[in-house]
């Protein structure tokens, strides 16, 4: 931690040839990671990444610029040669501003109740666990070839401290663990895999069943190992809970955050108070909720981390706003400036990003179709987020016949645009859940919830080979 003069001095020195505000993001992250294959284990690291990012905004621009090395002199240069990036960028008359400092009693300090922190924690016990996933892959079919478990936990400490007077320190821990299954059948192969975190520590290991997460794998694996191939055109599709979020997550919030709408680079830019889904949808970014995977105490700005109503009813009611792009747009901050270390600027991002329940029941929406694809958890894939472009592979798939779920398909993935499958939801389930990811963007992977419950889009692109 640096000591109240020395960061009023930087960022007086940051200032001295202009800017209207200075920033100061300190980090100390201890990480840890196990990994095995097959019960052994192949890798074990542990480290420590500590740094500091300054920035320096002046207008609607800014200045940014890091540091492992936070001596004086070490910051005082780094402060120095920042502000005469600044000095470049400015035309016309200079004007110094001072910086505001507070008392320690003002001063705003988090950590979450942790039940057991990870750095008390036995790795054998960590290993003996993952192992348990892995003998639970195996033994539940002689398909399963290979496994992979792996374990992580995250404790990162900053401080952030602004000209105008900000002093936040928090402590977030994340703990998150993998279980893969691979099922093979000579050049055949397919994966399943689970991969359960929260922002808690160790005791994330108690609230899961381990065993039961590698027998969930493995059915997937060997289930679509089994499959026939999906067939391919337009037709309804049944997203199911949990990480079928990623759809709404990549092809219609990343679209929603300031970073795209500020420039002009989304298609939801200047929609706001307009209809941009079906009536039965409403969505939310809520970094609030305790012990979720992607919540926070403060954002990466400082800023007051809160509930946010994107879509209410198929209305766009708000971005997601960070306080530069704010500047830029015209609105205040949705305290959604988030970055993945020291080494990144921030910029607006998501942090548990969900679409809300809805009136039917999964019988409901299944009955309701009379043939269609039924997506009972979605894969990895790819987005334009200027467009909406999307095209996402199907991980278990099934067709839907008669109203029923049918026999297992593989191969499938879904194409389409983000702002179109919006408006073509028709019917939203009851059976809300949650899923964990690490998002990417230009400020770095930030660990982020995805969610929903079932959901059924009335017609959309799904590419196979039959």
């Amino acid at each position: 931690m640096l000591d109240k003069q020395l960061v009023y001095d930087v960022l007086t020195a940051a200032l001295a040839t202009g800017g209207d505000l200075a920033e100061i993001f300190m980090e100390n992250t201890v990480k840890d990671n196990i990994t095995l294959t097959n019960g052994l284990v192949e890798k074990a690291n542990w480290g420590v990444d500590y740094g500091l990012g300054l920035r320096i905004i002046t207008g609607t621009n800014a200045v940014y610029a890091y540091t492992n090395n936070t001596s004086r002199p070490s910051l005082m240069r780094l402060a120095t040669d920042a502000a005469q990036a600044v000095k470049a960028s400015i035309k016309g008359e200079i004007n110094i501003k001072g910086v505001i400092t507070l008392d320690r009693s003002e001063r705003l300090k988090y950590a979450d109740t942790i039940v057991i922190p990870p750095e008390k924690v036995a790795k054998t016990d960590i290993v003996e666990r993952l192992r348990a996933a892995s003998a639970a892959s195996m033994a539940y079919d002689p398909l399963v070839t290979q496994t992979s478990n792996g374990y992580a936990s995250v404790t990162q400490d900053v401080f952030i401290a602004n000209s105008n007077g900000l002093w936040a320190e928090d402590r977030r821990v994340r703990t998150r663990v993998l279980v893969q299954a691979v099922a093979g059948d000579g050049n055949e192969k397919q994966t399943g895999y689970e991969a359960p975190g929260a922002k808690v520590g160790y005791e994330l290991m108690d609230a899961i069943n381990i065993e039961a997460l590698g027998t969930k794998a493995a059915r997937v694996a060997v289930t679509m190992l089994k499959a026939d191939y999906a067939p391919s055109g337009k037709m309804p599709v049944i997203v199911d809970n949990a990480f079928g979020g990623v759809i709404f997550h990549e092809a219609c919030a990343h679209s929603l955050e300031a970073t795209g709408v500020a420039k002009g680079a989304s298609v939801f830019t200047g929609k706001l108070g307009e209809k941009i889904a079906a009536d039965c949808v409403t969505a939310i970014d809520d970094g609030t909720l305790t012990g979720e995977w992607g919540s926070l105490n403060i954002d990466d700005e400082g800023g007051k981390i809160r509930r946010t109503t994107l879509i209410e009813n198929g209305v766009l009611k708000s971005y997601l706003v960070d306080y530069l792009n704010g500047l830029k747009m015209g609105m205040p901050s949705t305290g959604s400036g988030r970055r993945e270390s020291y080494r990144f600027a921030p910029t607006s991002r998501m942090t548990n990003t969900y679409i809300l329940n809805g009136n039917s029941t999964t019988e409901e929406i299944i009955a309701n179709t009379e043939h269609g694809l039924y997506a009972a958890q979605m894969g990895g894939g790819s987005v334009q987020p200027a467009s909406g472009e999307f095209n996402f592979a199907v991980l278990e798939g099934y067709m839907i016949r008669d109203g029923k779920i049918a026999e297992p398909v593989r191969g499938a993935t879904l194409i389409g645009k983000g702002h179109e499958v919006l408006m073509d939801i028709d019917m939203v389930g009851n059976n809300f859940a949650a899923a964990q990811g690490m998002c990417g963007s230009i400020s770095g992977a930030v660990p982020t919830n995805v969610g929903q419950p079932m959901v059924r889009v009335k017609e959309m692109i799904v590419g196979g080979r039959k």
